[in-house]
């Protein structure tokens, strides 16, 4: 892009301005990647970092307070839903963008139920360009198999050519083992890796939500947890007979918890991720029919929440990612029973995994650092972004204190199912410095 006083893309609430020569003054520093934990200014040149340390008396250019503020890697979420292309009206690249940065993301990977879906370069390109005066890099997730249809892989070599590091048909489990084992083969040729989302259909066509004593209260259908566990292990087994790489996404059984610990003791190239939704809410939750709690897979007991806790606490589950899943009001506003599955989560992620996960002391900041930043980038076979001089300045600004209110009517995403609509958090994002861009948050 062109370089004016001001670049070509802003939105309310945010002061936007290139990232040539700007100063963070005294806050703290965390970088999980090189073991980084103080308290420093920072100097940003175009969008370097040139110094680590004290800014220079005669510095001129803009310094932004950071007292009582961390700076860590950008925030990079590896599982979102953009709707760009085909869903427009819930969501686009643009909105998710803006969205990214109002949580603190300087990073998204759009999974690919799109319409067309993203199984060929031209749909990977479109969405690129669509983020391309944004400071947040989109790296879209291709299909596992073409047009998602579950029958033959995509064209894995094309999409790799494209910049593609994963392969999902999310939303979809992969039903046939053998296309599984094809896929996961493929991307041990392109340092890449395979997305499972974890669900045996022949359990689940009905059910829309946890199955168990509170389902049947409620009159609904039930999921049950195994559904989950059963592909969980398929996936498992097979990347365990290839020597290949799987993730499992959106984590949230105790029993899967337990596949993924014992495979890793093994030697399985296997990851995981839990979202923020998973680890704060169960089942119970539904007893007023909110159909904002509808989300796939479904919120389970209180031992699951504590069985993902704890994986995460112990490594066992390496991110954190949001699933964010936009779905317009008047979708959501029916019956539970037909209600689509799916709640957002880019900005609300880092205040409720601070206050249910870090002021209650079952993790550190630094390991939510680490899961909200370095592990997904690891995961997703990107560069690294270490606080170093030299290196590009991919950062995510945010006070760990600040208490705020989720309001469904400010959120910056274009549709506003959030579950956590009234709540008091604590930790907000304050902005993202990234691709020679820097958005602050003005209120």
């Amino acid at each position: 892009m062109s370089k004016e006083s001001q670049p070509a893309i802003s939105a309310d609430g945010f002061r936007c301005t290139f990232a040539d020569n700007m100063a963070i003054r005294g806050a703290r520093l965390i970088d999980p990647s090189i073991d980084m934990d103080q308290v420093a200014d920072i100097l940003i040149v175009d969008g370097k970092i040139a110094a680590i340390g004290n800014i220079p008396d005669n510095f001129d250019g803009d310094v932004i307070d950071g007292t009582g503020l961390v700076v860590c890697p950008g925030f990079f979420d590896m599982h979102v839903h953009l709707r760009e292309p085909g869903f427009e009206h819930k969501e686009t690249v643009a909105s998710g963008c803006i969205a990214a940065v109002a949580g603190g993301f300087t990073g998204i990977a759009p999974m690919p139920n799109t319409n067309p879906p993203i199984d060929n370069p031209g749909v990977v390109n479109l969405i690129r360009n669509a983020a391309a005066d944004y400071p947040v890099d989109v790296c879209p997730i291709a299909t596992i198999s073409a047009d998602r249809s579950g029958d033959t892989l995509a064209e894995f070599a094309e999409l790799n050519d494209a910049g593609v590091k994963a392969f999902s048909d999310d939303g979809s489990p992969v039903q046939s083992a053998n296309l599984m084992r094809l896929a996961l083969e493929y991307v041990k040729m392109f340092d890449s890796v395979i997305i499972e989302h974890c669900e045996e259909p022949s359990l689940t066509r009905t059910g829309v939500m946890d199955e168990g004593k509170i389902s049947t209260e409620l009159g609904l259908p039930g999921w049950p947890s195994a559904a989950e566990d059963i592909d969980s292990y398929r996936a498992i087994r097979l990347a365990e007979y290839v020597d290949s790489r799987i993730h499992l996404a959106h984590v949230s059984t105790a029993e899967t918890v337990r596949l993924i610990r014992d495979a890793k003791e093994r030697g399985v190239r296997v990851t995981g991720e839990a979202t923020p939704h998973h680890m704060s809410l169960d089942s119970s939750v539904i007893i007023d029919y909110d159909t904002n709690y509808k989300v796939n897979p479904p919120l389970r007991t209180p031992a699951d929440v504590e069985a993902l806790i704890e994986g995460l606490a112990d490594g066992t589950i390496d991110a954190i990612a949001t699933d964010h899943a936009p779905h317009a009001t008047d979708e959501k506003e029916v019956e539970f029973i037909h209600a689509p599955f799916g709640m957002i989560g880019l900005e609300t992620a880092l205040g409720v995994v601070i206050t249910k996960l870090v002021q209650t002391d079952r993790i550190s900041l630094i390991r939510a650092i680490d899961a909200l930043s370095v592990a997904p980038r690891k995961i997703m076979s990107l560069p690294e972004i270490p606080i170093k001089v030299g290196a590009d300045a991919n950062l995510t600004l945010f006070d760990p204190n600040e208490k705020w209110t989720v309001d469904r009517d400010q959120m910056r995403s274009k549709s506003s199912n959030t579950p956590f609509n009234g709540w008091e958090l604590s930790g907000r994002a304050r902005g993202v410095i990234n691709r020679g861009l820097a958005w602050m948050r003005t209120d």
